[in-house]
C-alpha cells in the first residue's frame, strides 16, 4: 500500500469520524471501532480495546488521542498528523459557522429541540462502546469488580479519573501477579 493513499485514507476516515459525531470523544468510539477493526482492518478488535485505555489514560480527548495512536501506528508521526488533522478539522468548521450564527440558533426552537434528541442519541452511543468494551475488556470476576468500583468512585466524583485508572493498573498487577504467583 502506497504510503501518500494510507495519509489520505487516514484524514479522510477521521474526518468522516469527526463530521458525523456528536458529543464528545466517547460518542466516537463506536465509529472509530467500526472503521478501523472492521472496515480498514487496521487493528484487532483487543488491539482497538488497548488503544482506547491508552488514549483515555493521557491528557486530551479520548477520540482525538486514538486518532493520533493511530496514525502513529500506521505511518509515523506524519500518519498522526494525517488522522489529528481529519478528526478536528470539522469541529472547527462547525465551531465558525456557529460562532458566525450564534444569535440566530440561540432562539431556533427546532434546533433546539433537534439537539436535545442528539443527546439522547449519545448517550445511547456511549453505552453501547462501555457494552463492547466490557464484553471484551472484562474477563473475570475481579474484572467485573473494578469496573463496579471504577463506575461508583467515578460516577459520584469521588475520586478524580486519573486516580481511577491508576488505581485499577495497581489493582491489576497486584492481583494478576498474586494469582499467577509471581513475587
Amino acid at each position: 500500500m502506497e504510503k501518500r493513499s494510507t495519509y489520505s485514507r487516514l484524514f479522510t476516515v477521521f474526518f468522516r469520524i469527526g463530521l458525523f459525531t456528536f458529543g464528545g470523544g466517547f460518542a466516537m468510539l463506536p465509529l472509530i471501532e467500526k472503521e478501523i477493526v472492521d472496515v480498514h482492518g487496521w487493528a484487532r478488535r483487543d488491539e482497538i480495546l488497548d488503544i482506547f485505555a491508552l488514549a483515555q489514560s493521557v491528557p486530551g480527548a479520548i477520540g482525538v488521542n486514538t486518532a493520533v495512536f493511530i496514525g502513529l501506528r500506521l505511518r509515523g508521526l506524519l500518519g498522526a498528523m494525517a488522522a489529528l488533522l481529519g478528526v478536528v478539522t470539522p469541529s472547527i468548521a462547525i465551531i465558525l459557522v456557529i460562532a458566525r450564527l450564534f444569535s440566530q440558533f440561540q432562539s431556533n426552537l427546532h434546533l433546539l429541540r433537534a439537539f436535545s434528541g442528539v443527546k439522547a442519541a449519545v448517550v445511547g452511543l456511549i453505552a453501547a462502546a462501555a457494552w463492547r468494551a466490557g464484553k471484551n475488556g472484562v474477563v473475570d470476576r475481579f474484572g467485573l469488580l473494578v469496573v463496579g468500583v471504577a463506575f461508583l468512585l467515578s460516577a459520584f466524583a469521588i475520586i478524580p479519573i486519573i486516580w481511577v485508572i491508576v488505581l485499577g493498573g495497581l489493582g491489576g498487577i497486584l492481583h494478576y501477579r498474586r494469582k499467577e504467583g509471581v513475587q
